[in-house]
């Protein structure tokens, strides 16, 4: 099959960016690639490890060049909207992370942009792209659970994750940056029906005793505008050496005709280790007991990555090159994702429920 040539711009080079440009590296479209960050070394440490064309410390360098036409933004929670806008801008397609923003104002105006260029961006929600999570939307595309009139979701991670993301960003919460994956599964999964309420409640301790006015567990029901309800939970302030390196996660979809039970906790694949077992995403944090395969993103093995982002990136770039489909997140379902998110904060904070959409 013909593929279009691409030139891949990595902006962050951070856990995930490296992870992105090493996949994008083997990957047959890419003939060219340039890497930014804010840290010039590492942008030109990551160029080295992976044979980039270009690097430099300016963002708007590297996406300005000629050579590029796609755009992997991979830079923290809270400074995803000016790189992505410049993108947008220039007409080249993106895949951010998630969240797409972090407030709606930043959002929509990352919207109006793709509106006035035509651009075309998706936005990495990669539990999508885990295998059985890929299954179960088969399964309710041929209608063998029938319509789904209510499920649920919950999330498990240790505090030492959290305190991470609260250091990058103090708005880069369990809810709006961990849940909102659930969150845009259960969108995903359901269609794109619309939420139409929210209630949710939290409890503080240990993040706040940390320094963060955050909750350690959250809960929370969704109704839909057809009636559809949805419980959603994250923890993300279990003890420091929890097992999980990621998410240890368990999702429930009732159908009128049948249910669907996907035990994502990884708690049947048991390793101990005296020797220690490195965390996905935090530098020298190590533990003995460890779920296999519950880091996020994927695993090791063998010179290869599997998982959900290397299935991710490799669906991306395969639509990109060749046209095939994909199931990427739309920059729309992002915000109504980041919408709901919002609105679980501020049902929690209140202790009402919130009726959407938010007013701004």
């Amino acid at each position: 099959m013909d593929s279009k040539p691409l030139g891949l711009a990595i902006i962050g080079s951070g856990r995930i960016g490296t992870l992105r440009a090493q996949l994008a590296a083997a990957h047959p479209a890419v003939r060219y690639i340039a890497v930014a960050d804010q840290d010039a070394g590492k942008a030109q440490q990551l160029a080295g490890k992976i044979g980039a064309h270009y690097h430099s410390g300016d963002n708007d360098h590297v996406i300005s060049r000629p050579e590029v036409n796609a755009v992997v933004i991979s830079t923290s929670e809270g400074e995803h909207v000016e790189p992505l806008v410049r993108a947008i801008e220039l007409g080249k397609h993106v895949l951010v992370e998630k969240p797409l923003a972090l407030t709606l104002a930043d959002a929509d105006r990352v919207i109006k942009a793709i509106e006035r260029s035509g651009a075309d961006v998706r936005v990495g929600y990669s539990r999508r792209y885990k295998e059985r999570y890929l299954i179960a939307k088969e399964q309710i595309l041929q209608g063998r659970i029938g319509t789904v009139v209510g499920g649920a979701a919950r999330v498990f991670n240790s505090r030492s994750q959290a305190l991470a993301m609260l250091k990058r960003n103090p708005h880069a919460t369990p809810v709006v940056d961990a849940l909102t994956y659930y969150v845009d599964l259960m969108n995903w999964l359901l269609g794109g029906k619309r939420i139409a309420e929210v209630y949710a409640r939290g409890q503080m301790g240990v993040l706040k005793s940390a320094g963060h006015d955050v909750a350690d567990v959250s809960y929370a029901i969704l109704t839909y505008h057809d009636g559809t309800v949805i419980n959603l939970g994250v923890s993300y302030a279990l003890p420091e050496k929890y097992p999980a390196l990621g998410h240890a996660a368990r999702v429930e979809v009732l159908g009128t005709d049948g249910v669907m039970i996907l035990d994502d906790d990884h708690t049947d694949q048991l390793m101990y280790s005296e020797k220690g077992i490195p965390h996905v995403y935090l530098p020298d944090h190590y533990v003995n007991m460890v779920f296999l395969q519950s880091g996020t993103p994927g695993d090791w093995a063998l010179g290869e990555f599997w998982g959900p982002i290397a299935n991710e990136t490799r669906a991306w770039l395969d639509y990109l090159c060749m046209g095939r489909p994909c199931v990427l997140a739309t920059p729309q379902e992002a915000r109504a994702n980041l919408e709901a998110t919002l609105a679980i904060e501020h049902s929690a904070a209140t202790g009402r429920p919130v009726t959407l959409p938010l007013a701004q």
